[in-house]
């Protein structure tokens, strides 16, 4: 685990999961997440937890950590450069899609990891399809909420441009190119590991179509994919659905 540079405990909801604040590397900065490990010795899956939002909005929350971890995981979620304290700045699933490669890395080469699985929910959903790419090893990959096309949270979210304008340094007309490089619809024939796609179809943060797109651009590639989708939600389910839908999706990802 050579890319853990610090390690240090952090309380823990679950007397059963140790919970640790973990500096890391990333290119040449230090960026920070949370690792969750059950106690004990025996060996798990691990567990790549792909937050959403941008700096302190969707901020990776240890009980949802936990909750995953409590499934029979070894979990680790980056915070994305520039957050609570880690160098350089976020850039919407530009370079720090590499805070997740390195994250996917870390949990390779932890001592108690056999195989691991990318989970991604909101902004998260790009970045997980961006690692699955990038590692055809990973044993499944899970979008939740996520997003896939970049062009379209743009035309989408009018909250979100002046954000995206900055970050990305433009809008997709003038800037394409640097739009078309974070939307990983055009590379997901290289996408090998089996797909479970999870939305709200009233979602209005991230909206279904970016599911349908994904399923869509899967199918048509003969690539392993199941949809799980969910008529009366929004971006959020209530607390129990929640739930189940955590258990669910482990389920599934146990069976790959």
């Amino acid at each position: 685990m050579d890319q853990i540079i610090h390690k240090e405990r952090f309380p823990s909801p679950n007397p059963g999961i140790e919970l640790s604040i973990v500096t890391y590397r990333s290119d040449d900065l230090k960026v920070k997440g949370l690792l969750a490990e059950p106690k004990g010795n025996e060996i798990y899956d691990g567990f790549l937890y792909l937050r959403g939002g941008i700096k302190n909005v969707g901020k990776v929350r240890p009980g949802r950590i936990v909750q995953f971890a409590s499934e029979g995981f070894i979990v680790f979620a980056p915070f994305y450069r520039g957050n609570q304290e880690g160098e350089g700045n976020e850039d919407f699933a530009g370079e720090d899609r590499e805070d997740a490669f390195s994250a996917f890395r870390l949990l390779q080469s932890h001592p108690r990891v056999k195989g691991t699985h990318i989970f991604g929910f909101s902004r998260g959903g790009v970045m997980a399809l961006l690692t699955a790419i990038q590692f055809p090893e990973a044993k499944s990959m899970v979008t939740w909420g996520g997003v896939s096309d970049m062009f379209l949270t743009y035309a989408e979210r009018e909250d979100l441009r002046r954000m995206m304008k900055r970050v990305i340094g433009g809008t997709p007309t003038k800037f394409p190119e640097r739009y078309e490089y974070r939307t990983p619809l055009f590379q997901i024939e290289r996408l090998q590991s089996p797909v479970l796609i999870i939305h709200g179809e009233k979602d209005e943060n991230v909206s279904a179509e970016h599911a349908y797109r994904l399923e869509k651009r899967l199918k048509a590639l003969n690539k392993k994919v199941e949809s799980w989708y969910f008529q009366g939600f929004t971006h959020y389910f209530p607390p129990a659905i929640n739930r189940k839908v955590v258990q669910d999706l482990t389920n599934w990802m146990k069976k790959q």
